[in-house]
């Protein structure tokens, strides 16, 4: 795809990028797409993905008690448990405000670990990265942020969330549907959204702006971005899924280089 050359242009030293076809092929590659990269939150969607195994499997359930008073597993995947931020502090009783909270993933894998009795990162590895081929990822330490993969990698997941194999589909469905539907909060990086919507661990586009994806991002469009100056997008509308991983902290040429980046790649689908 010639849309992914434009990653040539952005201001970092490594890049690459990929687009998945809703069947799991992939229409093109760009960049070094076996370098591993640092996820930061785009860590979160796997990790997730991992709970959601861990449901299927009957270690948990989505509504039992984790995390503060009144809060469920439910509440810890979609960012609205009131964990604060980057503390492991109780800002707010749960389901009121979409609080986005590395500490909320943190306690979701602390808790996963004690019901399966497996370290948080082995049972991601076993859930997850094992079975889909993920032979270059790694959790090496917090399940919000501490991720590496490569592209390639990245690319089998992307693939497994337009066609699930390790989950029932309704699974999937539930967790890229809205959660606590009409909840205020902050996107980090692009400010106070209303309403603020995640499914269970994945982000959702809706009617958000700004915002990281494409101006003809359709409103179903889910996924999530990473400090690293990383990205995953699903659009089900285009049949297609991306992936864009950088070795440059997210920050305003981030913000500048990504929404026409996606508009040039939907363009191409499209056509």
């Amino acid at each position: 795809m010639e849309s992914l050359r434009i990653i040539e242009n952005w201001p970092v030293t490594t890049a690459a990028a990929a687009v998945v076809r809703a069947d799991g092929s992939t229409a093109g590659y760009h960049g070094p797409v076996d370098h591993p990269f640092p996820l930061a939150s785009v860590t979160k969607p796997l990790a997730a993905y991992a709970a959601l195994v861990a449901y299927e499997e009957g270690a948990i359930e989505l509504d039992e008690p984790a995390g503060p008073e009144g809060s469920t597993i439910r509440h810890l995947l979609a960012h609205t448990s009131g964990l604060a931020f980057d503390e492991h502090r109780v800002t707010g009783p749960p389901g009121q405000r979409r609080l986005y909270s590395n500490a909320g993933f943190e306690v979701l894998g602390d808790h996963i670990a004690k019901a399966t009795g497996i370290p948080f990162a082995e049972y991601l590895h076993q859930a997850v990265f094992e079975p889909l081929g993920m032979a270059s990822s790694v959790l090496h330490g917090s399940p919000a942020k501490d991720g590496v993969s490569t592209v390639r990698d990245l690319t089998r997941f992307a693939a497994e969330l337009q066609a699930p194999r390790l989950l029932d589909v309704r699974t999937v469905a539930e967790a890229t549907a809205v959660v606590h539907p009409g909840l205020k909060g902050v996107l980090p990086g692009y400010g106070h959204q209303s309403p603020n919507d995640w499914g269970l661990g994945l982000e959702i586009r809706d009617g958000k702006s700004p915002h990281w994806t494409g101006h003809t991002s359709s409103p179903r469009t889910f996924g999530h971005f990473g400090q690293s100056g990383t990205f995953l997008w699903v659009d089900p509308d285009a049949r297609a899924a991306c992936v864009a991983l950088t070795d440059r902290a997210f920050g305003p040429w981030a913000v500048e280089a990504w929404t026409p980046f996606t508009d040039a790649v939907l363009a191409e689908l499209r056509s």
